[in-house]
């Protein structure tokens, strides 16, 4: 296996050349991808409708196409779903990766190409392992296996050309051979539908090989290494696994999980390595050690925009590319993709941190979220939920905020509400269970990290006094018809403050 372990070692560091070039050339790379994705889409019903044939420049694209949003978008994805050709892509789509998150949808299905499966999502997978490799000479990786745990695996058949599945599982499913060799556990385990089941049978399976990397959400890592820890004994994972080197984690913020890692990893050498992979594709990738700045993957079949946050509400707002961006500034990102995504509002926004090369931070979304574990709640979900849970209970609101609960020992976590009714609720227990089963049949994902309480618990509610949300604006300094109460967020800063009014 040493042997084994240096040739690949060697193959994953021949890409860092071609990582250089666009590192040197960034503008050059993006202008030759819009051209080629362009080109490749303009006998495609939506390039035809644009005139692609005729777009020559960046500006020509930006004035002809308008920003699009997954709802802008969606009748044309159903067709796709239906099984037409050549509506936004030319090649065929055989696969759709499920998300949630959107205003309208419980779910979202996002088109997955041939061509960005190999060039974009596997080739950012192939640099993860090409970049750690070179900042790590002495990687003994290869030497074992990677313990993968996506998210819902399950597959579904559209029709007889076409599934869906959770990103992880559409991409577990196209692995190449060699690629499936050093994966751990099995698809037959790691594709079960019950999570609950897969993570009992993955702890089972895995106890005994040596694994040396993992990749995944830290919230269902911790979850499965603490059932291993219980099965085995052990105090912590290098006692299971004593060559575990490398964990590739993304999705949501690491910071509050850091703590817990060190305690299950008791290791200096240890190496975390984030991403930015979405459903979308893959954007970005941690090429620093010990940074919180991602690397800005320009060649992967996707042409970049940025959006200023203070332009969002316009109209036709006016987006940057690559070489008219600022540092410390918010944008957000607009993406055009080798699946046929055209002008496309994923909903993050970032910062950049470098500007040669291009390292970015992700800042948040364009919307109020709580995305701690993965769930992505978003505002509308709250304002809905909230609306039939007052309708259900006879009560009405006037504020509220909310923000999650970490892990804490082996407590779940959960979200944690202050809400002020203008007429409460008889019964404050009764709502939460209604405001909760709401949430989680507007989210698919909310509703995922819901079951059986692996993951978050029941929400947790205060109800505040009358008066209490003015007070603690008032001491902000933020009275005013332009100063809105922040509904969700991804910290607990407003939260804490407001409990102390209580």
């Amino acid at each position: 296996m040493t042997l084994v372990n240096s040739f690949f070692t060697w193959i994953m560091k021949k890409r860092m050349h071609q990582i250089e070039l666009f590192m040197k050339y960034p503008h050059e790379v993006q202008e030759e991808w819009l051209h080629n994705l362009v080109d490749t889409a303009k006998n495609t019903e939506w390039g035809k409708a644009y005139g692609y044939a005729d777009i020559k420049s960046s500006d020509e694209f930006k004035n002809r196409v308008p920003i699009q949003t997954y709802d802008t978008l969606k009748p044309y994805i159903e067709r796709m779903l239906a099984g037409e050709r050549a509506v936004l892509w030319p090649s065929e789509i055989k696969w759709f990766a499920k998300s949630s998150g959107t205003t309208n949808d419980r779910s979202k299905f996002i088109p997955v190409s041939e061509e960005s499966l190999e060039e974009c999502h596997y080739k950012g997978g192939k640099d993860l392992l090409s970049i750690y490799c070179n900042n790590r000479p002495e990687s003994k990786i290869f030497t074992g296996k990677c313990l993968v745990l996506g998210g819902s695996s399950s597959v579904n058949q559209l029709n007889t050309d076409a599934s869906y599945g959770d990103l992880s599982a559409v991409l577990i499913k196209n692995l190449p051979i060699w690629a499936e060799f050093y994966r751990t556990p099995d698809q037959s385990i790691t594709l079960l539908e019950n999570f609950e089941e897969k993570i009992e049978k993955m702890a089972q399976a895995t106890l005994d090989v040596n694994v040396t990397n993992l990749s995944g959400v830290p919230t269902w890592n911790v979850v499965l290494a603490k059932r291993i820890l219980e099965l085995s004994g052990k105090s912590h994972l290098l006692e299971v696994w004593p060559n575990l080197e490398l964990y590739f984690h993304g999705a949501v913020n690491f910071t509050p999980y850091r703590e817990q890692f060190k305690q299950l990893i008791p290791s200096d050498q240890m190496y975390y390595l984030e991403t930015y992979n979405a459903s979308e594709g893959f954007f970005g990738i941690q090429d620093l050690p010990n940074s919180e700045e991602l690397l800005l993957m320009l060649d992967y079949g996707i042409y970049y925009e940025f959006l200023p946050v203070e332009h969002l509400d316009e109209e036709q707002p006016k987006t940057l590319s690559l070489n008219e961006v600022e540092l410390a500034k918010n944008y957000a990102l607009i993406i055009s993709t080798n699946a046929g995504l055209w002008r496309y509002q994923i909903g993050d926004t970032i910062k950049f941190t470098s500007l040669s090369p291009y390292r970015i931070q992700i800042t948040g979304r364009t919307k109020h979220f709580i995305n701690a574990f993965g769930e992505e709640l978003i505002i509308d979900n709250a304002e809905k939920a909230l609306a039939k849970a007052c309708a259900e209970t006879a009560c009405a609101i006037t504020e509220y905020t909310a923000c999650p609960i970490y892990f804490k020992g082996n407590e779940a976590g959960a979200h944690e509400w202050i809400i002020e009714f203008e007429q409460a609720p008889k019964d404050l227990a009764r709502f939460t269970e209604i405001l909760d089963q709401h949430l989680r049949e507007l989210n698919s994902d909310y509703d995922a990290k819901r079951y059986k309480d692996m993951a978050l618990g029941l929400p947790k509610i205060h109800q505040a006094p009358s008066g209490t949300f003015y007070t603690w604006m008032k001491n902000r300094g933020k009275l005013g018809g332009q100063h809105k109460v922040p509904r969700l967020a991804n910290e607990r800063k407003y939260v804490e403050e407001i409990l102390k009014l209580l």
